[in-house]
């Protein structure tokens, strides 16, 4: 059964790029991010304070609460919408399969964690294989070098929001830190939508935008999000190895529904940063015990 949910998540997450692609044929990318935070935050918050009457966060929690907004959502998030205008479904989801190696070093840097020469080598053979990825799109332009620059600038913020988060240690469940970061992170993310979209801002109301919408709050941020921490509190270690196979249905779906091909740059690519996480130890198949839960 684990194995079937582990495939169900690693095939939901990687379609919430796919969903997003439909999404800006009908308004322009923030807009969908922003329209996408409020129903969300909107959801969670009623879950979370209204029906389960939960008590709001202390004053204390709040700065680190604005800083995970600011990174996980304003920029992390704002910037992969934005991304995904000029960068393929499939190479963002190969994007995606790197952050493990970005919080290891600033783990490193920020924590004094311990980096071997392991992870060095994985991180280099997985740098290898997004140049192999990235270098053709680049030249058959079917990416630009600025969404290049805003996807690697969003995979930053993120990392730097998950060693945050490990290092503040919030005493606050999962989803009580998913909503507030999703409904700050929402609320900054406003004015960068005024001034950078509203000389070019279009909305159409059609079959695209609903189904972007309800495919990227409720199936993405709230089943999908539900299953993942079903699967963190099995297994964290198998949890996150299903992260790594994110381009696989990437591409897959990338190829089936929005027409993208799959070429053998993809595939060496995609075989280079697996092998690179397995070879760093960011890919383990040893199963954990006596995992406590964290929502």
């Amino acid at each position: 059964m684990a194995t079937i949910l582990g495939i169900i998540f690693t095939m939901l997450w990687a379609s919430a790029s796919i969903a997003t692609k439909f999404g800006i044929v009908s308004t322009t990318p923030l807009t969908l991010a922003l329209l996408r935070f409020a129903i969300t935050g909107f959801l969670l918050f009623m879950f979370i304070h209204i029906i389960k009457c939960e008590a709001l966060p202390k004053r204390s929690h709040w700065r680190a609460l604005f800083l995970l907004g600011l990174l996980n959502t304003t920029i992390y998030l704002g910037a992969t919408f934005w991304a995904l205008q000029y960068v393929s479904a499939g190479l963002f989801n190969l994007f995606v399969t790197v952050n493990p190696f970005i919080v290891a070093l600033l783990s490193y840097i920020w924590l004094r964690r311990p980096f071997d020469y392991r992870e060095w080598m994985g991180m280099g053979i997985a740098a290898t294989g997004l140049i192999i990825a990235t270098y053709p799109s680049l030249i058959t332009s079917k990416a630009s070098l600025t969404g290049i620059i805003v996807l690697t600038i969003g995979m930053l913020a993120m990392a730097i929001g998950s060693v945050y988060f490990s290092k503040v240690k919030l005493d606050l469940p999962s989803l009580t830190i998913n909503t507030w970061q999703i409904l700050i992170g929402g609320i900054l993310l406003l004015p960068v939508a005024y001034f950078t979209e509203r000389k070019h801002f279009f909305i159409v109301w059609d079959f695209h935008l609903f189904g972007a919408l309800f495919w990227l709050t409720i199936i993405i941020s709230v089943f999908t999000m539900l299953l993942w921490f079903y699967l963190l509190k099995t297994d964290p270690v198998k949890a996150n190895n299903w992260l790594f196979l994110t381009p696989v249905f990437g591409y897959l779906f990338a190829w089936l529904l929005l027409g993208e091909k799959i070429t053998l740059y993809d595939i060496i690519a995609t075989l280079l940063i697996i092998f690179g996480l397995f070879l760093s130890g960011n890919i383990s198949f040893h199963k954990t015990t006596n995992v406590k839960e964290t929502t």
